[in-house]
């Protein structure tokens, strides 16, 4: 909704700057350790670091023994590693590229 503030108040959008960092969660998916600007919520932290443990859980449970998950969209790379029950997240923006 602020979104739509923004653009009938005749101001742009603020745009966010896509994070490039790091950050760690425990095995209960809360935040330990983080590398990303302070201006990247933490709960934003949180939510990616559950989903990534719920995928290798999954894993898991499948018996499938997965290590590493890296998912690319257009302008951001994720990455994560297991640790034994926690995770290690990578975020990092991609180049865009036309062609």
């Amino acid at each position: 909704m602020a979104f739509l503030n923004g653009i009938f108040s005749g101001r742009p959008p603020r745009l966010a700057r896509l994070p490039s960092g790091s950050f760690t969660v425990d095995a209960e998916g809360h935040v330990v350790s983080y590398t990303l600007p302070q201006s990247f919520p933490e709960s934003h932290m949180a939510e990616i670091g559950r989903e990534v443990l719920a995928y290798f859980r999954g894993a898991a449970k499948a018996r499938v023994r997965i290590r590493e998950l890296i998912v690319t969209y257009p302008a951001l790379r994720l990455s994560a590693r297991e640790l034994r029950g926690g995770a290690i997240v990578f975020l990092a923006p991609q180049a865009y590229n036309r062609s």
